[in-house]
């Protein structure tokens, strides 16, 4: 800990942020003043702060019945500053540990670490680059309106929805600045910027690099976007589907495979052709992305996305820069080889969307299955191929096997429960659309 001293009496830093990710994606952990962060041994956590749902209920029967403390190790070649406290702080991702100093299973940063100590076995290292694509809306005077265009976009039709125009990024420069410069302090390697489909959507791309290190930014990046965005009375929206009339939001992953001891692709043979090992990636994704949607698709609304005409997967078929398509392969050179999953959702947790899609390519490497073959037409015409609903999600994850060896069956078995009381709770309610037609009618 050493550097790290130095490092926060040299920027004058007076309190850490000392976080890790919950289940749902969210930062959870203490601040500490930065003195008692270097004289403390260790910090300590319940472990009831992995397991909170998205509404904020504490899922007590998730953790052990005594609910003791986990320990918190710093992680330090993650400290970096905040770019938006008022005082000189940091923040430094934390791993999860129980007493005995094994791995608490059900942490999502853990999860990943799972995943790919499996390659490491295999000599192998992933490499991958997620795509955060997200919403700036108006700032709501309540959590029960719906999201408005910020008033930058004008309020004519044809000056909401424009795909793709520079001009609209150039309404957003206040705020994309700030986007810009809460990257750089946070190590974050944002690559490319584009306005997206949707009204007031964006989309910014990562450079590939460590899936544990893009995992980070990825959670920190979503973060530090809804902070930028609220100081400019804006509001960040990452949900799946937050307009029924309008583009969705996902967070496709680029991902590949490099030899440990040489950095080459793994996915190319020698004399640059697909190596066998592609075809079983390819293989496995389709096979087990249908049962692994949950962790994917996490919440009621991530659903709604998956709708055939809206650059969102229907089905797993795969194929050469074929965007209809749940996985598309990029074109490139036999070292840029790589496969992009399109079916994650940028609501999905960081994290357990990496160690997913890697857990998936694993199992079809480990069973040699052999893929369909690739199309090169469009994939709405093949069947819907994916859960409809939260709770066939959860009961196909729940149900194989497989994926849990890989994840960690306990994990699975948590994720599952905490997602099945977020569909119980969903369905207490009563929507405004039962009371538009049915109060009267019915």
């Amino acid at each position: 800990m050493q550097d790290s001293a130095n490092w926060l009496h040299s920027h004058g830093i007076r309190t850490v942020e000392c976080l890790f990710s919950d289940i749902t994606g969210s930062a959870r952990g203490k601040v500490v003043p930065s003195a008692s962060l270097l004289a403390t041994s260790e910090l300590r956590f319940s472990q009831v702060g992995l397991v909170q749902s998205v509404s904020g209920h504490c899922l007590q029967q998730l953790v052990p019945e005594l609910d003791p403390d986990m320990r918190l190790l710093p992680d330090t070649s993650t400290l970096r500053q905040l770019p938006w406290s008022r005082e000189p702080a940091a923040m430094l991702i934390h791993d999860c540990l129980h007493e005995d100093g094994s791995l608490v299973e059900f942490a999502p940063r853990n999860v990943l670490k799972r995943v790919l100590a499996r390659y490491a076995e295999r000599g192998l290292t992933p490499v991958v680059a997620p795509e955060m694509e997200f919403y700036l809306f108006a700032r709501r005077n309540s959590l029960d309106a719906a999201p408005q265009a910020p008033a930058c976009y004008g309020t004519t039709s044809d000056s909401l929805r424009q795909p793709y125009s520079l001009d609209r990024l150039h309404d957003l420069d206040a705020v994309l600045g700030d986007i810009q410069h809460g990257c750089q302090c946070l190590g974050i390697g944002a690559d490319t910027l584009l306005q997206e489909v949707g009204c007031g959507q964006l989309e910014i791309n990562l450079q590939h690099g460590d899936a544990i290190a893009l995992a980070d930014q990825a959670f920190l990046f979503k973060r530090m976007v809804r902070e930028a965005a609220a100081r400019h009375n804006l509001e960040a929206c990452f949900m799946a589907k937050p307009l029924a009339d309008d583009a969705g939001s996902a967070m496709h992953i680029h991902q590949s495979l490099v030899y440990a001891d040489s950095g080459r692709n793994a996915f190319s043979q020698d004399n640059g052709q697909p190596a066998p090992r592609f075809a079983h990636y390819i293989a496995g994704l389709q096979h087990y992305l249908p049962d692994a949607l949950l962790l994917l698709a996490p919440y009621v609304n991530s659903f709604r996305r998956l709708a055939p005409f809206t650059a969102a997967p229907i089905n797993v078929e795969w194929g050469y820069d074929n965007r209809t398509c749940g996985l598309r392969i990029p074109h490139g050179g036999p070292q840029a080889r790589r496969v992009e999953n399109r079916l994650p959702g940028v609501d999905a947790n960081p994290y357990l969307a990496l160690a997913t899609t890697l857990a998936c390519g694993l199992l079809g490497m480990q069973q040699e299955l052999q893929p369909t073959a690739p199309l090169d037409s469009s994939a709405y015409g093949r069947p819907y191929a994916f859960p409809r609903t939260q709770l066939e999600a959860a009961e196909r994850l729940a149900a194989n096997a497989e994926l849990a060896a890989v994840l960690g069956p306990q994990f699975v078995a948590t994720y599952c429960q905490l997602k099945l009381s977020e569909w119980q709770e969903f369905n207490r309610q009563v929507s405004p659309w039962e009371y538009r037609h049915l109060l009267s009618q019915a």
